[in-house]
């Protein structure tokens, strides 16, 4: 086993790396991202302490190299568990494996979801979601508007054209690199329609 302690914005894995070991943060969040071959990118999940990643997961359990990325969002602490450790622990832990398992239940939970909102809801109802779930206690969203593409599922100019329509209708405010977000009802009642 060996440490995992690095900063924000520190590459973990990309496509086609191999894996080298499971992962168990203590300390920070993890997003992996999926970036086709056009560069357009959307975000699959986040991993924080008590998270899998599945792409770490599938590494693991079928020998396969990353086909995402993952980035450390914030400051990273935990420890990385080489592969024949994990699959001893896998076979020999009842308590390690219940965990894992678990881990891999709620991470599928996620991946439902995002199917979900990407098929099942419209794009006003994705862009307000995910602006609430971003929104800072003050209502300040720091993200660009590739960000925003990546977390919805979309393309920046179709963001774009949605959030001059929300500040329009007095839900949000736009400055450079960030958004205040300036009526929540307004954009809680947009998250909950459906297509």
């Amino acid at each position: 086993m060996s440490r995992l302690a690095c900063p924000a914005g520190t590459v973990l894995f990309r496509p086609g790396q191999d894996c080298p070991g499971y992962v168990k943060l203590t300390r920070g969040s993890i997003k992996v991202t999926l970036t086709s071959a056009s560069g357009r990118e959307v975000v699959l999940y986040r991993v924080g302490p008590g998270d899998i990643c599945l792409q770490t997961f599938a590494c693991l359990t079928e020998a396969r190299s990353y086909s995402a990325e993952g980035i450390a969002e914030t400051e990273l602490e935990g420890e990385v568990i080489p592969h024949a450790e994990f699959a001893r622990a896998m076979a020999d832990d009842s308590a390690f494996r219940a965990e894992v398992l678990s881990a891999v239940a709620r991470r599928f939970g996620d991946y439902e979801q995002l199917v979900e909102n990407v098929a099942l809801t419209g794009f006003d109802a994705r862009l307000a979601r995910v602006l609430l779930k971003l929104g800072a206690a003050d209502g300040i969203v720091t993200m660009t508007h590739d960000g925003l593409a990546a977390e919805t599922a979309s393309g920046r100019a179709f963001v774009t054209r949605r959030l001059r329509v929300f500040a329009g209708m007095g839900l949000i405010s736009q400055a450079r690199g960030q958004l205040t977000l300036l009526d929540r009802a307004g954009l809680e009642q947009i998250a909950a329609e459906e297509v």
